[in-house]
């Protein structure tokens, strides 16, 4: 909103034309939405221990965990409250692409309320029930992904996404009943693997800044027609803009990372892990970047599959365990890890997927 009327001054006070330059507003966006997380944590914490919203611990996590019974939880408010505040601010509005994004950080933040009030509140640990969930997740998800099929920035690569390392060869899902049940997956499987990762302090958190900066920049490149030309990606028209959604993610992420680390003042709660990845799989669907996800995302990806093949081993296995614990980080600490060493071996590895993914684009 002040972004139109500012840049709409330019032909009165010239220096306004710089809201034309996305990576201006970007680095303007991050920066808010930053310092609103740091002038803001404070009250939200003290908010929250007046509600007596802390946080339950289930009886399965490791010991040590239940010395943080009480800590404040539902801090995703405070990271969702300031990006949705920059973007108001300084994102382009009338671009569909940064709408979506608004609307899925609303819609999976409420449902992130509403889980993380039923396991507060009403004494279940395990919050809403994971079909409910489900539901709502992909009620969103297959919404967007009919959006992006029905009304495509460009009707040529309507049901296209990008390839790994392979030039000018581009996946084409040719029909909805492919794609838009894809691009349902790509949302809600981040969604969830996200939350399965908030189980340590900070270590979503982290992940999520360096995941959101790598799409940062591939969104503005892929939105750029002459970057997207000379790196071989599809060009999509009007996604440079997400590059703004982007960074005003890694920004919150940082910013709240000033709360959230060890020991933390406040957790993120599935406020905030559900709809900061449910947002990270819609900058990727978007982007047409679905698959280079599987790197951006590499460590978020390792702990849910880590969830899954535990599953698998402990039904196929007569209740045998291929992991001490899942998801992966708490198999490390019962190894004897302390959690500060997962957290930044974690980050370590995230940032290395992340440098990985970038470098994709050159290798093709």
């Amino acid at each position: 909103m002040l972004y139109h009327w500012l840049f709409g001054l330019r032909h009165v006070f010239s220096p306004f034309n710089v809201f034309r330059y996305i990576t201006f507003r970007a680095a303007l966006c991050g920066g808010l939405s930053l310092l609103l997380c740091l002038l803001l944590g404070p009250m939200v914490i003290r908010w929250v221990k007046r509600m007596a919203l802390g946080q339950r611990i289930r009886e399965e996590v490791p010991q040590r965990h239940r010395a943080k019974e009480g800590t404040p939880t539902m801090g995703g408010l405070l990271m969702l409250g300031s990006i949705i505040i920059s973007l108001l601010l300084f994102g382009d509005l009338s671009n569909q692409y940064v709408l979506i994004s608004l609307i899925s950080v609303v819609w999976l933040g409420l449902l992130g309320f509403a889980d993380d009030y039923v396991k507060v509140r009403l004494g279940r640990p395990r919050g809403l029930n994971k079909r409910t969930k489900l539901i709502v997740q992909f009620a969103l998800a297959l919404g967007i992904g009919t959006i992006i099929y029905l009304f495509p920035a460009d009707p040529a690569i309507r049901t296209h996404t990008n390839l790994l390392f392979i030039k000018n060869v581009h996946i084409d899902f040719r029909t909805p009943f492919l794609y838009v049940p894809f691009v349902a997956l790509v949302i809600v499987g981040f969604s969830n693997a996200v939350n399965l990762t908030d189980g340590l302090d900070g270590l979503a958190c982290g992940l999520l800044g360096v995941a959101a900066g790598a799409y940062a920049v591939l969104s503005y490149v892929g939105g750029n027609f002459q970057l997207a030309k000379y790196l071989d990606l599809i060009f999509v028209p009007k996604t440079g803009e997400l590059a703004v959604v982007a960074l005003t993610l890694t920004g919150a992420a940082i910013g709240f990372l000033w709360f959230n680390s060890h020991p933390a003042s406040i957790f993120m709660g599935d406020t905030g892990s559900l709809a900061l990845g449910g947002l990270l799989g819609v900058l990727a669907v978007l982007t047409k970047q679905e698959i280079l996800l599987l790197l951006v995302g590499g460590m978020f990806v390792v702990e849910a599959v880590s969830v899954l093949l535990q599953i698998l081993v402990f039904r196929l296995g007569k209740g045998r365990r291929l992991f001490r614990m899942a998801p992966l980080h708490h198999h490390f600490e019962l190894k004897g890890w302390t959690e500060e060493k997962v957290v930044v071996r974690f980050w370590i590895l995230g940032i290395l997927f992340g440098v990985m993914a970038l470098a994709t684009l050159k290798v093709r």
